[in-house]
């Protein structure tokens, strides 16, 4: 982690109610915790003081790294480019198999928050410096730092940059409205396929994370889902008809990203994702009708996004390396002049 570097800087939160007694009801994501005086939220970076709900993390950054927009993984969105990735800590769920939850959840049992201050103006600077063509909020939850997210947003438009969340989908209607005014793409998990799973597993529910996949599909925002599959959570025929039945109502150029998952922090007794789950979850996926499914955590040669009119191989990747983009500059398959599912370097 990193060390502490000078004072927290407190900002008013965003998205409450003040509550008679000097209680506050958040109203960031579905949990609407009600916070004493004193107390804190559920993800444990905002703060009841004196009737006025704060944030923790405003420009408290705990990770920040030049990725390959790959990574996130996006695959339909300024392919083969560099993501400025930040995150604060904090998170609103509890995902008992979560690869980062020394940064995630930890903050919920230390009286200081740990992180490095910065500006969003110093954030989006060092994404332009970087050679990136976006900022990703992402590798905790974004929306538990709503507040920085966004004026790093507006500051990177300024800049001509994209803005990216990688979320759980766990918002408020109000907060997946305001998310999705200042980004202009996400890749959101769809962890299970029933509210059961999320309680258990993920301290959450699923309505939420499907009303937000609408929301935010409906303001434009490009979208790309990512379903880890777990062995005995959510890797049955049952729960992968239903997440990619889903996904293909909203949208069949949709890309669904199939993650094998490997043994972490509360489910290490879990044995790593069979290949031939992902083959089959795969199957299910293009039997729904969905145009793009990938299978990401796993050894392949190559991993190409095809045209789904003609088959022409559009873009090929190695790993998160982008080999050969063929997309034309005007956003169209080369082989038939179909318009390419999702946003080129050529079209920013």
């Amino acid at each position: 982690m990193n060390s502490l570097d000078g004072q927290p800087p407190l900002r008013e939160a965003i998205l409450y109610e003040k509550k008679p007694g000097g209680d506050v009801v958040c109203r960031l994501c579905p949990h609407l915790c009600r916070i004493a005086e004193g107390k804190r939220g559920l993800c444990g970076v905002r703060e009841n003081r004196a009737g006025t709900l704060l944030t923790l993390v405003y420009g408290r950054l705990i990770a920040r790294h030049v990725d390959p927009i790959e990574k996130k993984p996006l695959y339909h969105f300024l392919p083969g480019s560099l993501s400025y990735s930040v995150a604060t800590a904090g998170c609103n769920l509890s995902c008992r198999y979560c690869q980062n939850y020394q940064i995630s959840m930890e903050a919920r049992s230390l009286s200081s928050i740990p992180g490095q201050i910065s500006t969003p103006e110093e954030v989006a600077g060092s994404a332009k410096a970087a050679g990136c063509l976006s900022i990703a909020y992402t590798y905790t939850e974004p929306t538990i730092f709503m507040e920085f997210a966004l004026d790093c947003a507006a500051r990177a438009k300024e800049a001509g940059l994209a803005n990216i969340f990688v979320t759980n989908g766990f918002m408020t209607r109000e907060a997946a409205v305001m998310a999705s005014e200042a980004i202009d793409a996400a890749n959101i998990d769809i962890k299970a396929a029933t509210d059961e799973g999320y309680r258990a597993v993920c301290g959450g529910r699923l309505q939420p994370v499907l009303d937000a996949v609408r929301r935010f599909y409906e303001k434009g925002v490009w979208i790309e889902i990512t379903t880890l599959i777990i062995p005995g959570f959510n890797d049955d025929r049952g729960s992968l008809e239903f997440i990619a039945s889903f996904v293909a109502s909203v949208d069949p150029a949709i890309p669904w990203h199939l993650s094998r998952f490997f043994p972490s922090f509360k489910m290490s007794d879990r044995p790593p994702t069979p290949v031939q789950t992902l083959e089959m979850a795969e199957r299910v996926g293009k039997e729904a009708g969905l145009n793009y499914v990938y299978v990401g955590n796993v050894s392949r040669e190559e991993d190409q996004t095809l045209c789904p009119r003609c088959g022409e191989a559009l873009l090929e990747r190695s790993g998160f390396f982008l080999r050969a983009n063929r997309v034309t500059d005007e956003g169209k398959c080369p082989g038939c002049g179909a318009n390419f599912d999702g946003v080129s370097r050529n079209q920013k």
